[in-house]
């Protein structure tokens, strides 16, 4: 059984099972934490302007077998890369390493900040998540490994809180301005369920995917170096944006705060580049709100319609697409079966996602692989899932 499969405990549980026995941790108490990948059907690059997005976790996990040590070190070694590190937790000092590693490392600083206890532990991470994907790989490991390191130190582990720690690690130790989405889906998804959430409050509302439908995911599997910097540069016009804008809207605090009406008053002599990502971000916003009404009652048709929209938005005001995902929207988007598709993570590479029913998702992964390589010579990789549990502890018994 893979992960995209509809797991079920016994899954998880051989996983665990099996990453213990690998970690080879002696008489020690071992135990196992996942976190899964997400994918967002709706509401991209919004989170960090205090907006809204409607994200859904994958069953691809990364996992953490944990055990305590008497000492005051932390080690964690990466299955999926063969490498090592270790840090002092006695060391006021810890040092960026541009690896891997600072995901773990962002998540120790962050949580001793905050003075939650950490003790010293072995760490062994496998990662079924794809790396460089957009199924945010970085917020799974965050998340797993907070969940590990607080659960050992009998800490508190409200949902929220980890979820804030996480995506702080990320901005202020790692480097990436991300927005919460990511961590917060990671800790609070339900199976079977899509989340709306709410950037700005942290409320969220949950929706049902239909019956009969499939979440596919296909991987253009290409990965632009240009993609963090970007991402830190399309939000730093954003922000632009609103210093802009409350010269003439005092009290707005973010683009969450604008309507589009507004921005076509009050925003037609920004830099054109300023005004064009504040377009997609205002109306993206909407856009969320409204797939969220259409998907709770049953309007897969008005939700691929807004999924479009939303593309072409990512591509023309946003400018995060690029050729190949492109080129995977337009061949989804013509089959039959297809209810919606559209790029989803950060951009510049990565993957689509796709509503598909079910009867027709052997059919789709078989045209859309074919046709994908035959316009760009490069072969995708497609998954299918069903909405997953958020992060947790995984019995071994």
């Amino acid at each position: 059984m893979s992960p995209g499969d509809k797991a079920d405990e016994s899954y998880y549980r051989n996983v665990a099972q099996e990453l213990v026995h690998r970690a080879g941790f002696g008489d020690r108490k071992a135990r196992v934490f996942r976190a899964p990948g997400r994918v967002n059907l709706i509401g991209e690059h919004t989170d960090y302007n205090d907006g809204f997005v409607f994200p859904v976790a994958i069953r691809y996990s990364t996992w953490v077998a944990a055990a305590l040590r008497e000492d005051s070190k932390v080690t964690a070694y990466s299955e999926n890369l063969g490498e090592s590190r270790e840090w002092n937790l006695d060391d006021p000092a810890t040092r960026r390493r541009n690896d891997w590693s600072d995901y773990v490392a962002g998540v120790m600083v962050v949580c001793r900040e905050a003075g939650s206890p950490i003790r010293g532990a072995d760490l062994r991470i496998h990662g079924e998540v794809p790396i460089g994907s957009g199924l945010s790989s970085s917020a799974a490991l965050e998340t797993s490994v907070a969940f590990a390191l607080l659960s050992l130190a009998n800490a508190g582990l409200d949902r929220t809180k980890i979820a804030q720690l996480c995506q702080k690690a990320e901005n202020e130790f790692v480097g990436m301005r991300c927005g919460i989405m990511d961590q917060f889906v990671a800790c609070h998804a339900q199976a079977g369920k899509a989340l709306l959430v709410d950037c700005r409050s942290l409320e969220y509302q949950l929706a049902s995917l239909p019956g009969g439908t499939s979440l596919v995911i296909c991987n253009t599997m290409v990965h632009h170096e240009l993609a963090a910097s970007a991402y830190n540069e399309r939000r730093a016009e954003c922000e632009a944006g609103v210093r802009l804008l409350a010269a003439r809207l005092p009290g707005i605090r973010a683009l969450r705060d604008v309507s589009i009406q507004q921005l076509e008053q009050y925003g037609r002599d920004m830099p054109s580049n300023v005004y064009k990502r504040c377009r997609h971000v205002i109306a993206e916003n909407r856009r969320v709100e409204d797939a969220f009404a259409a998907l709770n009652r049953g309007d897969l048709q008005s939700l691929g319609a807004l999924m479009a929209q939303s593309h072409r938005s990512l591509r023309d005001d946003y400018e995060v697409s690029c050729r190949e995902l492109d080129c995977m929207v337009e061949i989804a988007s013509a089959l039959t079966g297809v209810h919606g598709s559209r790029m989803t993570g950060g951009g510049f590479g990565g993957c689509t996602v796709n509503l598909v029913a079910e009867e027709r998702v052997d059919e789709f992964q078989l045209v859309v692989s074919e046709r994908y390589q035959e316009a760009t010579g490069k072969r995708p990789a497609i998954y299918v899932s069903d909405a997953a549990d958020g992060a947790g502890e995984i019995a071994l018994g």
